[in-house]
């Protein structure tokens, strides 16, 4: 296996768990929407959306990726990881003695996901030069 194919599947690896821990987020955020903190204009059908098109978004930019298409894959893959990335937003509205242990599980492990992301696309671009 060359280095581009082992890059190719650690991205996915990466992806793949953003997807599932964000849809696990998400998906609780939509159905305990009342308990999540959120701003005025934010409703339970803005949740699952939003989480609809920065999936399909991390998606794209995984497909650019392996075509080579690095810097629009980068772009894709650096917006897609916002969505994990953002989640600890949810502590500027409410204290966060007001979350359940689940609600503060979700919101770092989607954290750390959207960040391992990013790191990977910072590495890759900018110390790999790919």
């Amino acid at each position: 296996m060359n280095t581009k194919q082992t890059h190719q599947i650690l991205i996915l690896i990466l992806l793949i768990i953003n997807i599932v821990i964000t849809a696990f987020h998400y998906t609780d955020n939509f159905i305990n929407f009342s308990n999540y903190p959120a701003p005025e204009w934010m409703t339970p059908q803005s949740v699952y959306q939003s989480w609809i098109i920065l999936t399909i978004i991390g998606i794209t930019g995984y497909i650019f990726y392996c075509k080579n298409n690095l810097w629009l894959g980068y772009i894709c893959l650096s917006i897609y990881s916002l969505t994990g990335m953002l989640s600890p937003g949810h502590y500027v509205f409410q204290t966060t003695e007001t979350f359940s242990l689940k609600m503060h599980s979700f919101i770092w492990f989607d954290f750390i996901a959207g960040i391992s992301m990013l790191s990977f696309i910072i590495w890759s671009g900018l110390f790999l030069k790919e």
